[in-house]
């Protein structure tokens, strides 16, 4: 099995190309959709880069596979499905964080909580088949309650779950996050093999350096910072709580999470011809109608 990796600096997200070089057989793993905050102007730039080398190599899209419903980066699936007419999955979890997030965004009555934006809904357990592919799910909730690493070979996509071994964990600060459940889910992965080989969903090059995005469960064990092999849940559970303590919101949370939640889809225009985000104000903070924070 093949693997191509593709770095988005602006999110600092790593999107997977992975293919079957004796079928051509190809699923697509977190891709993200372009989006400048300053002039609220979405663009492809980075899924046609992606998109280029699938033509290039000839491999046929039979998934695109999302870890999560991201909150940093728009989803690019929709730009991929419609390209390739390949579905698109995402943990069946997915349904709790519409339900969470279509309250905080006071979405219409209508928008459904019941995952069906997306084609294929995955469970622990499962084994998904892109073509000539075997895609196993392991339900990996804490960063999300809809977080799942998706296993191909000895390859771990692990998504905002366990990151670089020299920078840690996904934080577990969102709503319905938990870092109970974090710990718990890497405990999982780490009773997988050592030489088993982890991609990360994002590298923030701690001091520094170069762009990473592969290591194993045998170094993560022995060197993660935040999670060793012999770290007790409840040092865990202190750090992660302290550490997303202090941690600002990500720069594009709001405008990611509504669009990921519906499966990628930008919103629909208005009666004016213009598409629109809803970004609630003083959400963390409660104010009085001048903006003068409430006690």
């Amino acid at each position: 099995m093949n693997i191509e990796t593709f770095y988005h600096e602006p999110t600092y997200t790593l999107t997977y190309l992975v293919w079957d070089p004796a079928t051509k057989d190809a699923v697509v793993i977190d891709p993200v959709l372009d989006y400048d905050p300053l002039g609220s102007q979405t663009d492809t730039t980075a899924l046609r880069e992606l998109d280029a080398r699938i033509a290039e190599l000839g491999v046929n899209l039979r998934f695109v596979l999302e870890t999560h419903a991201h909150a940093d980066h728009l989803s690019g699936s929709q730009y991929l499905k419609r390209k390739h007419d390949a579905p698109v999955a995402i943990g069946e979890h997915i349904k709790v964080v519409q339900e969470t997030f279509k309250g905080i965004f006071d979405l219409p009555q209508e928008f459904a909580t019941d995952g069906s934006q997306f084609d294929q809904l995955v469970r622990e357990g499962e084994t998904l088949q892109a073509g000539s592919i075997p895609v196993e799910v392991i339900e990996t909730p804490g960063h999300t309650p809809a977080c799942v690493t998706y296993k191909i070979g000895d390859a771990l996509f692990t998504g905002d779950a366990l990151f670089m071994d020299d920078y840690g964990t996904g934080r577990c600060d969102f709503p319905k996050g938990s870092a109970e459940a974090l710990y718990d889910s890497i405990r999982k992965l780490y009773a997988l093999p050592d030489d088993t080989r982890v991609f990360v969903g994002h590298d923030y090059q701690p001091g520094g350096r170069e762009v990473k995005w592969e290591t194993t469960i045998g170094k993560s064990k022995a060197n993660n910072p935040q999670l060793k092999g012999d770290t007790s849940r409840e040092e865990f559970v202190r750090f992660r709580t302290e550490r997303d303590a202090k941690l600002s919101a990500p720069r594009l949370l709001f405008q990611s999470v509504q669009v990921n939640v519906d499966a990628g889809h930008i919103p629909g225009l208005h009666g004016n011809g213009v598409r629109y985000l809803r970004m609630p104000l003083n959400l963390f903070g409660p104010t009085d109608e001048v903006g003068q924070k409430l006690d």
